[in-house]
């Protein structure tokens, strides 16, 4: 039974719940690939530092390897980090992001945590400082 004329019933906002976990795992993950993105970059960089120091050491053979062969190298066939994070945010993470907001807007009037919501009500002691509620997100 909805709480609300206006407020879905509980089995949809048990299902809106579950599809913006979901969708937050996807931003979780999105974090990690631009972690991914950023130490690969930094490593990339810290090679010019290595290969200098193998110059300076009497190894330039070595240094020129490193030149030649790993700065700069693509991480996947022709792909650096940066187009891997272009084209995962551009496909994947905006047809979920889309989706999600959809879904959302049109079940739960645009609030994707309705479900905390509702476990914030019960939850919480009225009229104890901190505990207010708030205004719902939408």
């Amino acid at each position: 039974m909805p709480e609300s004329p206006s407020e879905p019933d509980e089995a949809t906002v048990d299902a809106v719940g579950k599809l913006v976990a979901a969708f937050e795992t996807v931003e979780q993950a999105r974090g990690q690939l631009y972690a991914f993105h950023r130490l690969t970059g930094s490593a990339d960089f810290a090679l010019d530092e290595a290969a200098e120091a193998l110059r300076k050491a009497g190894h330039s053979e070595w240094a020129e390897r490193i030149q030649s062969e790993l700065i700069g190298l693509n991480v996947l066939p022709e792909r650096w980090t940066f187009q891997l994070v272009e084209e995962y945010d551009d496909g994947y993470y905006a047809a979920f992001r889309e989706l999600t907001r959809d879904v959302s807007g049109d079940l739960a009037g645009g609030r994707r945590h309705l479900h905390e919501e509702r476990i914030k009500r019960r939850r919480r002691t009225d009229g104890r400082p901190g505990h207010e509620m708030g205004r719902p997100s939408t």
